[in-house]
């Protein structure tokens, strides 16, 4: 099962980065995270880990699997029959806008199910994540 929202920011890439990678202050800007509490110190790198609180789900540890500085960064979450991703892009625009490109995807004997219950909650957190990450990184 896959979940996308896309949105385009009137910040360069550099101050979305920014604001995107300090993810313990996520609950300060989207409503779809309540709790970040980071594995490590230091900026966010291939396997470092942050625990998040979510309302309606379950706490879980992600742990970062890719990182491309200043461009995306993935990380995945593991629970009992379904592994899933969180991915996030950004594509420099030419007039120093910036688009962003968030999705959720989810593998497993379960992901079918887990998309079916929780499918239109996801959605709705992505589009809080990409509106939250809009107002914050537009902020002078």
């Amino acid at each position: 099962m896959r979940f996308e929202a896309g949105t385009e920011i009137a910040a360069d890439a550099e101050r979305v980065w920014a604001v995107l990678v300090d993810v313990e202050r996520w609950p300060e800007w989207t409503a779809s995270v309540s709790r970040v509490e980071r594995g490590e110190s230091g900026p966010l790198a291939v396997g470092a880990t942050a625990h998040l609180t979510q309302p309606k789900l379950r706490p879980a540890v992600w742990r970062v699997t890719e990182l491309t500085e200043g461009r995306e960064f993935t990380w995945a979450s593991d629970a009992p029959g379904v592994r899933t991703r969180g991915e996030h892009l950004l594509v420099p625009l030419p007039d120093g806008r910036t688009r962003v490109e968030l999705a959720i995807d989810q593998a497993g004997p379960l992901a079918g199910l887990i998309g079916l219950l929780y499918g239109g909650l996801l959605r709705r957190y992505l589009r809080l994540e990409a509106d939250g990450l809009t107002a914050r990184a537009e902020r002078s």
